[in-house]
């Protein structure tokens, strides 16, 4: 984790200086592609609550946004990235769905905190649609990716690939690669803790923001 912290301030600090490695220039010349955020939940569903506190839909919506501007900074707009909700409101599940569809997106990433009784409970979820579509492959490595990456990157502990019939999931599975992620437990008191830190929302959303990079080389 320590390795992955320093190789992000690099970055910053090549971007804060004007500097910009071969490897950002190569990524530039190559076809942008849509991504639709997901920041779970918004308004007066607040999602989880942590155990100090902290919201999950403030978490989420404050990662969405790290991710679009680590995008336009760190990474030159490799993506084209919208958000599903860029404030504290609540939009139907149906209307976040839509916008996949109407903007023609490549991936949608839908981003959530877990919670559970057992305070013990740790580690990253992440989630494809059971119904089998035309994109069923392509999420499922996006979601492999994205769990083993958190892991490897930032030591959460990996729950493994998981199928289920989340509406957004279903609903997009048709027209892009979708996974909802579950990032970590608020119910935890290391993980909710972990999320309170702004350096950490700008770790955790580099770290997505790569994983979406390595796969879009792959595909």
């Amino acid at each position: 984790m320590v390795r992955y912290k320093v190789f992000i301030s690099l970055l910053l600090a090549l971007e804060l200086f004007g500097l910009h490695t071969p490897v950002l220039a190569q990524m530039n010349n190559n076809k942008k592609r849509v991504i639709v955020i997901d920041p779970g939940h918004g308004g007066k569903d607040s999602g989880a609550m942590g155990v100090n506190g902290i919201l999950e839909k403030n978490i989420v919506l404050n990662i969405a946004k790290e991710i679009v501007e680590l995008n336009e900074t760190i990474f030159k707009n490799r993506f084209e990235i919208y958000l599903t909700r860029y404030s504290d409101t609540l939009i139907s599940l149906g209307d976040r769905t839509e916008l996949a569809k109407s903007l023609k997106a490549d991936l949608f990433l839908s981003l959530h905190c877990n919670y559970s009784d057992n305070s013990n409970a740790r580690g990253v979820e992440a989630y494809v649609s059971k119904k089998h579509g035309k994109y069923s492959r392509k999420s499922t490595l996006l979601a492999y990716e994205l769990q083993k990456d958190l892991k490897e990157n930032l030591g959460f502990e990996s729950r493994g690939l998981k199928f289920a019939d989340f509406r957004v999931l279903r609903m997009t599975i048709d027209f892009c690669s979708t996974v909802l992620l579950e990032m970590g437990f608020l119910s935890n008191f290391k993980e909710t803790y972990f999320f309170a830190e702004d350096q950490n929302i700008k770790f955790i959303a580099f770290v997505l923001l790569d994983s979406m990079i390595k796969i879009s080389k792959n595909e």
